[in-house]
Formats: structure tokens, C-alpha cells, sequence
């Protein structure tokens, strides 16, 4: 895979952009051109808005007094309020993290750095990320999968994140149970979504303090999750028709036999109703790995100022 540079000023500089993807657990600040040109990461815990979000705008204020940079991504844990209308453009919405609901992540960066910025989730920022440098490039429709402690999914439609009255929430998506699985779902707003039957959370209480490391990849525990995820696929198929989706997270990590048990499942349920692409397997790893949430961030910066008219680097 080719690593492109960001693009450069009249004076032959490189621009950098700043990009921050806010997760659950932790936060990671990257300044880059680019995924071949990283000039500095730092990772913050997050913990709560009054600690963490301090400690980001000094990471940024750093680089700005130092490198300076000409746009800025945030890639954000969901929900967030995305529509620039409203009063509470910007910030967390409902949420299971404690102290975050309501936290304004966007106003104060806002008010503090005179560039563009880019705003939306850190997987639609991920999915942003992907198709300009991995698994999803020269596609307008495209979506990238998360499975960890969530369920998140950044879906992309005609070159654009979905939007109506929100982002989407694919990863509490109802979906009909494999028949027998009566395990209490772990998210605490749905009985029978994604998130609550297949994320990390549900498997490790699938497992029962069983360690993952002695879980073969024929034991039963996997079936329930392979028939969600499955089930998933087959309802973004129908709905957005997304050319590839890329499935990662740590729920696939190291499990090498998930996608291909998704994929039959996926042919099964289908039923030869709906052609996929030609691509060879329909759901497949991200190319970036673990660098496509905070790529995410900077591919979100360079949206907003591409938006802004300032350069147009494809």
C-alpha cells in the first residue's frame, strides 16, 4: 500500500494536519501530513471532560505554538450531536460513559484554533481513513466496522457520511437472535441489538470467565456472534449497499476463521437475491489495522479543508 503525503504550500512546505480520536478509553493526538509523515502522537486517558479535554488543548496548543497546523479532525466516541444547526452541534449525546453526556467537544476547540475543523464520529472518520489509503480506496460507498467493547460502523454513501436527523447507529441495529440464544443482552438501552449481543462485552459474558485463549474456533460461543454480525451485513447490504465492508476490531483480532464464517452466512441469507460486488470476499480486514481511528482524525481534517477550498490534494 502507497502512503501519500499531505499536500504542500506554494513555498514547497508541507501542511500538517491535527487530528484527535476521542475513545472510550483513551485519546490519541496525532500531528501527520499523512500516514507515510507522522510528526508527533501522544495518547491521553479519558477519563472525565474536565481532565481529558484540558489536556488535549494543550497537546494542540503545543503544535500550534511549535509546527502550527492547517486543519483539525475530531474523530469522537458517539453519539454526538452533528448537525451545525442546533445549539448543541458538537457535543456528546446519551452514553454509557459516565460524567460525558452533554460534554461540549467541539465549541472550545472552536473558539481556540482559526483553522478548519472537521467533526463526526471516530468511525466514520475511520471509514474516511480507509478509503483514502486502504481497504476502501476509489469507492463512494463503503463501510468500516468496528467490534470491540461496541459495536461501531462508519458507513459511507456517495462519498459522504450518512446524515439525517443524526449519524447512524448501525451497531444497535435489531436483529433476530440464533435461535437458542437466550443470553441477557449486555447493552443497557436494547434487548436485541448488535452492540448487546455481539461486541466485546457480550462475548466476554458469553464466555463466562472462560479465557478467550483457550476458546477454540469451533466452540459454540461463536456462533451467536458470527449469526449477528452476519445478520448486520446482510441489513447494510439491503438498505446502503456499501461495495466492500471492512470488519475489524478486537473481537476479530486473532480469530482468523470470523470473516470467512461471515461471509457464508452472509451468501446463506441472501439466498442469491442480491448480486455483491465482484471483489472477491465482500467483508474483509481494514488495511490500516489499529491506525485507522486516528487516520481517521487527520482524513476528517483534510475534509474540512478541502471543504474550505483551501487545497484539493487527490
Amino acid at each position: 500500500m502507497a502512503l501519500m503525503d499531505g499536500p504542500v504550500t506554494d513555498r514547497g512546505e508541507t501542511r500538517l494536519f491535527a487530528g484527535v480520536e476521542l475513545g472510550g478509553t483513551k485519546c490519541v493526538c496525532t500531528l501527520a501530513a499523512g500516514p507515510g509523515n507522522i510528526r508527533d502522537q501522544r495518547t491521553i486517558a479519558t477519563t472525565v471532560p474536565w481532565e481529558t479535554l484540558p489536556a488535549i488543548k494543550a497537546v494542540l496548543d503545543e503544535w500550534a505554538g511549535s509546527h502550527g497546523f492547517c486543519g483539525l479532525g475530531i474523530a469522537s466516541f458517539g453519539p454526538i450531536r452533528v448537525d451545525p444547526a442546533k445549539a448543541d452541534y458538537g457535543q456528546i449525546g446519551a452514553t454509557n460513559k459516565p460524567d460525558w453526556e452533554g460534554a461540549d467537544l467541539l465549541g472550545p476547540l472552536k473558539a481556540a484554533f482559526a483553522v478548519p475543523i472537521g467533526f463526526d464520529t471516530d468511525v466514520n472518520g475511520a471509514a474516511l481513513a480507509e478509503i483514502r489509503w486502504g481497504s476502501g480506496r476509489g469507492l463512494d460507498d463503503f463501510a468500516y466496522v468496528t467490534v470491540g467493547t461496541g459495536v461501531g460502523v462508519g458507513l459511507i454513501v456517495h462519498g459522504k457520511p450518512t446524515r439525517g436527523f443524526s449519524h447512524s447507529e448501525i451497531g444497535h441495529v435489531l436483529v433476530p437472535r440464533l435461535k437458542g440464544d437466550d443470553m441477557a443482552s449486555v447493552c443497557r438501552f436494547h434487548d436485541d441489538c448488535v452492540e448487546g449481543l455481539a461486541s466485546g462485552t457480550a462475548l466476554k459474558a458469553r464466555l463466562g470467565g472462560r479465557s478467550l485463549s483457550d476458546v477454540a474456533a469451533d466452540d459454540p460461543v461463536w456462533e451467536p456472534i458470527v449469526h449477528t454480525l452476519a445478520t448486520m451485513v446482510h441489513d447494510l447490504a439491503c438498505t446502503t449497499g456499501p461495495m466492500r465492508v471492512a470488519m475489524g476490531g478486537g473481537v476479530l483480532s486473532g480469530q482468523p476463521h470470523l470473516l470467512p464464517r461471515i461471509n457464508a452466512k452472509l451468501e446463506v441469507s441472501l439466498a442469491d437475491y442480491m448480486q455483491l460486488p465482484g471483489y472477491g470476499a465482500y467483508v474483509i480486514s481494514p488495511e490500516l489495522g489499529t491506525m485507522a481511528g486516528p487516520l481517521g482524525a487527520i482524513a476528517l481534517a483534510m475534509e474540512a479543508v478541502e471543504s474550505a477550498g483551501t487545497y484539493a490534494p487527490r
